[in-house]
């Protein structure tokens, strides 16, 4: 396998595009000419472009790219490789994915597979003795080699050699003497050379033709090999604690080494009169070996200097080899300046003897260093003084303090001066009368906190009373408080810093946002801007969208819904400058903790909660009792209206009766109203649905009542009759219907007066991030700041930039205010089966069709039985039931020309819609074909992918769909109840859909049990459709209360009507 991959490539790019351009290269033949070393380390290769490109590629041992290069522009231009080396990388990628093919000269060749595996199975070989031999002349510097097992032999033609090494040829010495690849080999360090030699090779192939086409021999010069500057550091760096010959200017020396030990010349300063001689003591000879003064050769060793070394010690050694002495001469003079400046450096980095009379010419005293500051006006002023012993100067003056009334010369401490000098530097000051001065306030600031603590480790600093005025203030000083009243349930900030005025709290933080590194107080200091603390104050101040002028002596206050975000933000940031007081905490301990305060479930309530269903109630509870709302998103069928129900009973025993409203589809009119009824039927509840005029006698009713449901639809008709009433809470089921901030749903829920306000949601949010938005705006107001500055904050940020720090952050914001559990999450605790019936009300056409037809119906049916009897009525009476069942599904399925919709048909819409989108698979099942056909057309037209099965569908046919279901194809299976009642095993679906009821409810179980049986890995959640008023809810009811009775004398084949009375068959027709 390659050590390269295509992901390697494109991160090695600076754009995707250049990767695609190198690989037509590559796929159109432009990489030629490739060379590589024998260990294929190392490529080269010419790539033909505009022009043709020289393209290097380098692998360490280790396998990884090290360097890379191209002669042409956009290489030197751009970060990244170029489309020529991305061309060549290709190539090798390629090439060592098939790597075998290199010992094989043709394909399908099994002589030469089986010679690569004697090969590799062969005995060890012999490593050679490689004798190495460097020379260093006016030429410049060459390496040759001697080579053997037992005896050595000269290498004749070092050009030659390498390309027969290359080609794995055999080499002879003599007679004696055979190099054979197959049976020697080199030591591991004697290998890193001969691939360095093998790599000077291969630039030598590549680059050095002349104009005619010929080889121009820079680097093989017969046995030896030349070695440029770069190429023979490099050689010394190979060759670093081994042993080798040298002759360097005829100084021979066996067994030479390359050490990067400290380099200590012995060096004495004498008298010559009147000048001053510096020598090297044991006249030993010291030679540079490259131009930058790295490596030196003395005492018969090769040095390498530390860059310290070289940049101070070097100009002396340097005039020692021009000289081509041991001694260099320094005149009277510059005799001062020598001693002064100089010979501090020569004594820190050599042995230095001075002689004696030498000596007593020098004043050696400790540097003691001291700095004045002044500040006159808006200048600062500075002086600067080095003291030695009895001797002071200022560096920015020609004059010298004198007191010793002698002519000796000064030994200086050049290096620290010059340290303090180059600090000043820095300051960008101004030299005026032997002193300096700043007069701009950023460089001030920048010199008071950058440079004077600098200064401090190598002088003393004194400052006059004006300059101690310019203070510096840091955030070590701030100090802020979060203090949550829970009397006024007030949410107030404050913070102080010592020394700065809360009237001087407006200008900071504008300071603070323009990203300034200080800020200058009216009484002249600065207060240091550039820290973390700053920083997050500025943070939480940009969120909470709080200016200066919203301080008033030092405090602002806060909405109280963002506590819980203030506290996320100091705990993930660690800020201990900030304090909370205890309201402040039990607040935060009790949103994120609701399961452990103690919460009684309502006395009224007639339904036992799942564990998970009474921590929502609890979550409900502590919400409201902090003037909260939230959002109930648990995914469908776990319960979220029973939690909402137990919640609003529990109010009212506790508080008393005050309405709260309960805004719904339509479709969930009437099932919430069962639902309350069914598990709280203390709680008086109000249905405001009919005609206008019924609806505003209803409306005006609302203050006798503990709940008001209501539709979408209708609210945005009867909002005005609205305003002036005030509700305890008011809450959104299937709240994605005001997802739409512009929606006349969304406006006119807002404009309802609540205490409170909740969300019950199974989607909060669907297809962008503005939806969850609308939903917070009708929550809370504000806490989501405006819809046009979340966007800009949230919104373009993560979807059009991906940008996961603010997507972190939202998350947190709403985290505290949303509970949504699976039913992955809470699974132990669910049945492994959940029943939902859910309630639905006809269209006005279709409700009135049915009016006509149940009253044709029951004229013809008991003319039947007056005239035969009700025991030979039975195909009449069924015929009827029929067709009300069918108009309750929809009455297009059998009426000619209805152009109306469906109640049901409507509801089942949303239901599917939401359920696919949580990632559910349904099966839907109805006693009618034509029914299903309907659903088949609408859901295809909302781009569900469907599967369709009835009593028609070929047996094998039947089978294939299965398994492709099973597969995961389609969101979807609509079943014939009779075809497919019975005999299929699907258990990939989760979600089981009884679009209209049928007699026998084993045969709806036996139906429900194609998804719910051994493979089931999932909860399955059963929905029976019904629809209000009809024959539908009178047959639900039936099967409830005979179901036991219909368990044991229903068998195959038989119908629920057949085992019914006479007085019940006639009640299915009673309109009510």
């Amino acid at each position: 396998m390659s050590r390269l991959t295509d992901e390697i490539l494109i991160d090695r790019v600076e754009l995707y595009d250049t990767y695609e351009k190198g690989k037509q290269y590559y796929e159109s033949g432009k990489v030629r000419e490739v060379k590589t070393t024998p260990n294929h380390n190392y490529y080269v290769a010419s790539v033909v472009g505009g022009s043709v490109y020289k393209s290097i590629v380098e692998f360490n041992s280790y396998d990884n790219i090290v360097a890379t290069s191209c002669t042409c522009g956009a290489y030197k231009k751009y970060h990244g490789d170029c489309k020529h080396i991305v061309a060549l990388l290709i190539l090798i990628m390629d090439y060592e994915e098939t790597s075998l093919t290199r010992y094989k000269k043709s394909e399908g060749d099994i002589k030469n597979i089986l010679h690569y595996y004697s090969q590799e199975s062969s005995d060890i070989k012999t490593p050679v003795n490689l004798e190495i031999n460097f020379k260093l002349t006016a030429e410049g510097a060459f390496l040759d080699f001697r080579i053997g097992v037992d005896k050595l032999y000269v290498v004749r033609g070092a050009e030659k050699f390498i390309s027969d090494l290359q080609e794995n040829k055999e080499i002879e010495f003599g007679k004696k003497f055979k190099f054979s690849p197959e049976i020697h080999c080199f030591n591991s360090n004697d290998k890193k050379l001969i691939d360095f030699i093998t790599l000077l090779y291969e630039n030598y192939e590549i680059n050095f033709y002349n104009s005619y086409g010929n080889k121009y021999n820079s680097t093989f010069k017969g046995n030896a090999i030349y070695l440029g500057p770069e190429s023979l550091k490099r050689f010394f760096e190979l060759m670093k604690d081994r042993k080798f010959n040298a002759n360097i200017y005829h100084s021979y020396v066996e067994d030479i080494i390359v050490t990067d030990e400290d380099m200590e010349l012995n060096l004495k300063i004498e008298e010559s009169k009147e000048d001053l001689l510096l020598r090297v003591v044991d006249g030993s000879q010291l030679i540079s070996l490259t131009p930058n003064g790295e490596y030196f050769f003395y005492k018969d060793k090769i040095y390498q200097l530390s860059q310290e070394k070289i940049n101070n010690i070097m100009p002396i050694y340097n005039e020692i080899i021009k000289k081509e002495t041991t001694a260099i001469r320094i005149e009277k003079d510059l005799k001062e300046t020598f001693i002064s400046e100089v010979l501090p450096a020569i004594r820190k980095h050599s042995k230095l003897i001075i002689d004696k009379n030498v000596e007593e010419s020098i004043y050696s005293e400790p540097l003691h260093s001291i700095m004045y500051f002044d500040k006159q006006d808006e200048l600062i002023l500075g002086k600067v003084i080095f003291n030695y012993g009895n001797i002071s100067i200022n560096p920015f003056s020609s004059q010298k303090t004198n007191d010793l009334n002698t002519e000796k010369i000064l030994l200086r401490d050049i290096e620290t001066e010059r340290t303090i000098m180059m600090l000043l530097e820095q300051g960008d000051f101004k030299v005026e009368d032997g002193g300096f001065y700043l007069e701009e306030e950023e460089q001030i600031y920048d010199f008071i906190t950058d440079i004077i603590p600098e200064l401090q480790k190598h002088c003393e600093v004194y400052y006059s009373e004006s300059f101690k005025k310019v203070g510096l203030i840091s955030s070590k000083s701030f100090k802020g408080g979060l203090k949550l009243d829970d009397k006024s349930d007030i949410l107030e900030f404050n913070f102080d810093i010592e020394g700065v005025d809360d009237s001087e709290f407006e200008n900071i933080l504008g300071s603070l946002r323009e990203k300034k590194k200080y800020y200058k107080l009216k009484n002249g200091s600065f207060l240091s801007l550039d820290n973390k603390a700053f920083d997050h104050i500025v943070d939480m101040l940009n969120y909470l969208d709080i200016e200066g002028k919203d301080f008033h002596d030092g405090n602002v206050k806060i909405p109280k819904f963002r506590t819980l975000y203030l506290d996320k933000f100091i705990r993930d940031r660690g800020i201990d400058y900030i304090k909370k007081n205890v309201n402040f905490k039990r607040l935060v301990q009790d949103i994120n903790d609701p399961d452990d305060i103690e919460y009684e479930l309502p006395k009224g309530l007639t339904a036992d909660l799942r564990d998970y269903q009474k921590f929502g109630f609890k979550w409900l509870k502590t919400l409201s009792n902090y003037g909260f709302g939230g959002v109930l998103a648990d995914e469908m069928g776990l319960g979220k209206t029973i939690q909402m129900i137990s919640f609003l009973l529990s109010e009212k025993e506790e508080k008393g009766s005050e309405a709260s409203i309960v805004i719904v589809p339509t479709s969930l009119v009437y099932n919430w109203e069962e639902e309350v009824k069914r598990f709280s039927p203390s709680l008086k509840t109000l249905v405001i649905v009919g005609s206008k005029d019924e609806r505003n006698k209803l409306i005006s009713t609302i203050k006798d009542y503990d709940l008001i449901i209501t539709s979408y639809p209708l609210i945005r008709r009867d909002i005005g009759e609205y305003r002036d009433i005030f509700f305890r809470y008011c809450i959104l089921d299937e709240a994605q219907y005001i997802k739409n901030q512009e929606s006349l749903s969304a406006k006119s829920v807002k404009n309802i007066k609540a205490k409170n306000y909740f969300a019950l949601t199974g989607t909060p949010m669907e297809n962008s991030l503005s939806e969850l938005w609308s939903i917070f705006d009708f929550l809370m107001p504000g806490y989501l700041l405006t819809s046009k500055k979340f966007i800009k904050k949230y919104e373009w940020p993560i979807v059009k930039k991906e940008d996961n720090e603010k997507l972190k952050e939202l998350s947190n914001q709403i985290k505290p205010f949303i509970l949504r559990r699976s039913k992955k999450e809470v699974l132990k605790e669910l049945p492994d089966k959940i029943e939902q019936k859910i309630v639905v009300d006809m269209l006005k056409d279709q409700k009135k069709l049915y009016k006509a037809y149940l009253q044709a119906i029951k004229g013809e049916i008991d003319d039947e039985i007056n005239a035969k009897g009700y025991s030979r009525s039975h195909i009449k009476i069924l015929a009827g039931l029929t067709r009300l069942r069918q108009i309750c599904c929809h009455p297009g399925i059998f009426v000619e020309g209805y152009n109306g919709g469906s109640g049901k048909l409507d509801s089942l819409e949303e239901i599917v819609a939401e359920a696919v989108a949580s990632g559910h698979r349904i099966l839907i099942f109805s006693q009618f074909t034509t029914m299903l056909e309907k659903i088949k057309k609408l859901l295809e037209y909302n781009k569900i992918k469907t599967l369709y099965l009835d009593g028609g569908t070929p047996i094998m046919e039947r089978s294939n769909l299965v398994m492709d279901f099973n597969k995961g194809i389609g969101d979807v299976f609509l079943i014939s109840l009779k075809a497919g009642g019975t005999g299929l095993n699907l258990p990939s679906a989760d979600m089981v859909i009884h679009f209209d009821p049928w007699w026998n409810p084993a045969v709806e179980d036996q139906a429900t049990d194609r998804a719910h049986r051994i493979g089931q890995e999932k909860t399955v959640q059963v929905i029976k459709l019904v629809a209000k008023g009809t024959i539908e809810e009178k047959i639900f009811k039936l099967q409830e209360k005979k179901k036991e009775m219909i368990d044991k004398v229903i068998t195959d084949g038989e119908t629920l009507i057949s085992k019914l009375s006479e007085e019940e068959i006639i009640s299915l027709f009673d309109m009510e």
